[in-house]
């Protein structure tokens, strides 16, 4: 009480000096306030730290190579968005995978207010035997990647995304880039595949006109695999590059330019990875043969009835 009095009677004062505010502070601890204590986040929103590889979007003070994000699972009929600021960023790699149901999305590329640069529609018919792998060209920052699960909502898919340069993502490799063919407007290629090649590379240009495409996997007659529609407004600035699974054999690659006779473009479909331990001759159990000589003649090339 004797405290109380003696505070309640130096608020009545005149201003005190800065001897009496020392010893007020020493009366009467609780008029002391902590010291500012400077609290450093280990990862903040949209800001890489230096020593962490991670890239959530953002500013990144470095150009260290970038790493994959943490998986992102897209709810069927949601929308999922990566923003990316930092000019380090040159392309996207998106990874699209189930459980083994089908996958159905939409997946855009955003540049500036109310310009979609690239857009694509995917179709996968199992996420988990032949998930989708593309990458975005992403020039001139800042760029915006948006993925929509347009199926139900049984239908969930998992999104990775590697954003960096050439040396972060897959790249085409050097035969893939020395033979690209021209594919006139309206017009189709396919690309039959051995059994012992797991994996395709598609790669897509133009001269700097727009590109339209529609790229099919096909195991068997009008199975179609996976799906993608794609559209570009330039080509060359932005050629698309993708890798196919080709799992079991009777794969074929159906490219088709479906943009008019004035604008053609460039394909070039390469095997990109093989199985280990296969023969070309080899039919998995199961597996349909659309072609070849597997199971209709000996070593020596005769069929059965020869």
């Amino acid at each position: 009480p004797r405290h109380s009095h003696t505070f309640a009677t130096l608020l009545h004062t005149q201003r005190p000096k800065p001897s009496m505010h020392l010893w007020l502070l020493a009366a009467f601890p609780a008029l002391r306030l902590a010291p500012p204590v400077m609290q450093v986040r280990d990862q903040m929103s949209g800001v890489a730290p230096v020593g962490n590889a991670r890239y959530q979007g953002g500013v990144m003070p470095t150009r260290q190579p970038l790493t994959a994000d943490s998986s992102i699972l897209v709810q069927g009929g949601s929308l999922r968005t990566w923003s990316y600021r930092s000019p380090a960023v040159e392309q996207v790699q998106v990874i699209l995978t189930t459980g083994g149901r089908p996958l159905d999305a939409d997946i855009e590329l955003w540049q500036g207010p109310g310009y979609t640069a690239s857009k694509m529609r995917v179709y996968v018919e199992d996420g988990q035997r032949s998930p989708f792998n593309a990458v975005i060209e992403t020039p001139r920052s800042p760029n915006t990647v948006a993925i929509r699960n347009v199926g139900p909502n049984v239908f969930p898919f998992t999104a990775d995304l590697i954003a960096g340069d050439a040396s972060s993502v897959s790249m085409p490799t050097p035969e893939c880039l020395a033979s690209p063919i021209m594919v006139q407007g309206g017009a189709l290629r396919t690309y039959p595949f051995d059994p012992t090649v797991d994996s395709v590379q598609v790669l897509l240009l133009t001269d700097g006109r727009p590109l339209n495409a529609r790229i099919e996997l096909l195991q068997g007659p009008n199975n179609n695999k996976q799906v993608i529609e794609l559209y570009c407004d330039d080509g060359r600035d932005r050629p698309f590059f993708c890798i196919l699974a080709t799992p079991g054999s009777g794969n074929v690659v159906r490219i088709v330019n479906t943009a008019p006779m004035e604008f053609p473009m460039y394909s070039a479909v390469l095997p990109y990875s093989f199985s280990q331990g296969r023969t070309p001759d080899h039919v998995p159990g199961g597996d349909v043969v659309i072609g070849g000589t597997a199971g209709f003649g000996d070593r020596s090339g005769r069929a059965w009835w020869e």
